[in-house]
């Protein structure tokens, strides 16, 4: 919502002002569009242009930091950065506005994620935004010379880059009793025996059951002297 807030407010007041807060877009190879790798996501070409960004936008930030938590918030700077940076070194030259670079970059952050991570809950929601904005794939291809595919496409690099990068971070799947047998195995040699512990169960007064006997076996560690 920080974020929404932010893209609205500036948009009201351009709207609302005789200065064109537009002008400070990202301007590739220039001094003065430097700022724009910074500014550029928060400024919109009009009420059509904000909404449509406004709603994925809020679907896909509700969905990482509801899943990825404060991790969220990395991915977000470095995307946001990352795509900046790139869009001002290799895109065409213009005025580059909108924070659709953003939004690629998080769409792909979190399929990416949610596949590496082969934990259930994030491959759910990988597959809820394939299935939702699956058609986006489209928009990293120069098929609207007046839409900035650059920011499009290095978004979507940014955020397969920041998921292979932090695949150790944040929620992670469950380990199987059998993926950690290793980790035991190899600290045997701090063990040399079992220790077996005898439980018995006898059958109440009353009843005729069996006696019952379970054994429990623990390591015994290795004495010190």
């Amino acid at each position: 919502m920080l974020i929404l807030l932010a893209q609205w407010a500036v948009f009201l007041i351009n709207e609302a002002t005789l200065v064109d807060l537009r002008d400070f877009g990202l301007k590739p190879r220039t001094l003065e569009g430097l700022v724009g790798i910074f500014t550029y996501p928060l400024l919109h070409s009009g009420w059509e242009h904000i909404i449509n960004n406004s709603v994925t936008a809020f679907v896909l930030l509700f969905g990482m930091f509801s899943f990825y938590g404060r991790l969220g918030w990395q991915v977000l700077a470095w995307s946001w950065i990352m795509s900046g940076v790139w869009m001002w070194i290799a895109a065409r030259d213009g005025n580059h506005i909108g924070f659709s670079g953003v939004i690629y970059a998080l769409a792909t952050f979190i399929f990416f994620a949610g596949v590496l991570r082969r934990y259930y809950r994030l491959m759910a929601l990988s597959g809820v935004v394939v299935f939702l904005y699956g058609s986006m794939v489209w928009g990293v291809f120069p098929i609207n010379p007046q839409i900035s595919w650059e920011g499009h496409l290095f978004g979507a690099i940014a955020g397969m880059i920041l998921a292979f990068y932090f695949k150790e971070k944040g929620p992670q799947r469950p380990k199987y009793s059998w993926e950690l047998e290793p980790e035991i195995e190899d600290d045997l040699d701090e063990y040399v025996e079992f220790e077996e512990i005898t439980h018995i169960k006898k059958p109440s007064e009353n009843s005729d059951g069996p006696v019952k006997i379970q054994y429990e076996y623990k390591y015994k560690k290795r004495s010190t002297d």
